[in-house]
């Protein structure tokens, strides 16, 4: 993991690597592999990363995922802050009762004192990444200040920071068996919905696997 500022969504693909290309071979086809998009899609901590490191027993999902790197949230480490108490903190009136006991969360190394709200539905609000057609990650003050009205969305998760990739990092990680990815298929139950204790055990069980038998064994699904 690095230190990285959020990228704006691209596009762009991977610049050709030559050492990776046939050369010389008669009738050799050059191809090149589709870049990786794993945006909306969550990422299982394994225990290649081991146990004392930031990123153990974690959940992650993914906000962003180009050739410039990556972006995502970790989803299932609350801390002992409540999101009243960021309201307090912030500035932000608050007359909506729903949000007062529901945690802030650890959402990873990078910026962590800066808000990172995961929520449903997009809506429109000043600095919004959306995340698919259903959630978005906004960083804006307004969407707190909406939240605080009752005007917000929803459903929402509030962090304070994120984890992040420079470019080709999480594919070099990928294929060192340290995370384990997981479709984000219904991904609004797994935020929104699962209880943040269960979100680890419910996301391998739509692998099929059972939590008691998890083990160092990584792949794609």
């Amino acid at each position: 993991m690095v230190r990285r500022q959020p990228a704006s969504v691209g596009n762009e693909t991977p610049t050709e690597n030559p050492s990776e290309t046939p050369t010389n071979v008669p009738g050799a086809t050059e191809t090149v592999p589709p870049p990786m998009d794993l945006r909306g899609s969550f990422l299982l901590a394994m225990p290649e990363l081991g146990e004392e490191g930031p990123f153990s027993h974690t959940l992650i999902y993914i906000c962003e995922h180009n050739a410039e790197g990556a972006l995502g949230i970790v989803i299932n480490r609350e801390t002992k802050m409540t999101v009243a108490q960021l309201f307090d903190g912030a500035g932000v009136s608050s007359f909506d009762d729903h949000w007062h006991s529901a945690p802030v969360y650890w959402g990873g190394p990078v910026c962590s004192d800066r808000g990172f709200i995961l929520h449903r539905p997009v809506g429109e609000w000043q600095s919004t990444l959306a995340v698919s057609n259903e959630i978005g990650m906004t960083t804006s003050r307004d969407l707190l200040e909406a939240m605080g009205r009752g005007e917000g969305p929803d459903e929402a998760l509030v962090s304070l920071g994120y984890a992040g990739w420079s470019a080709g990092q999480l594919e070099q990680e990928l294929t060192q068996n340290a995370w384990l990815t997981i479709p984000g298929d219904d991904a609004e139950e797994l935020l929104f919905q699962c209880a943040p204790k269960a979100r680890i055990d419910e996301a391998m069980r739509r692998l099929g696997v059972n939590p008691l038998h998890f083990s160092g064994a990584a792949g794609h699904a």
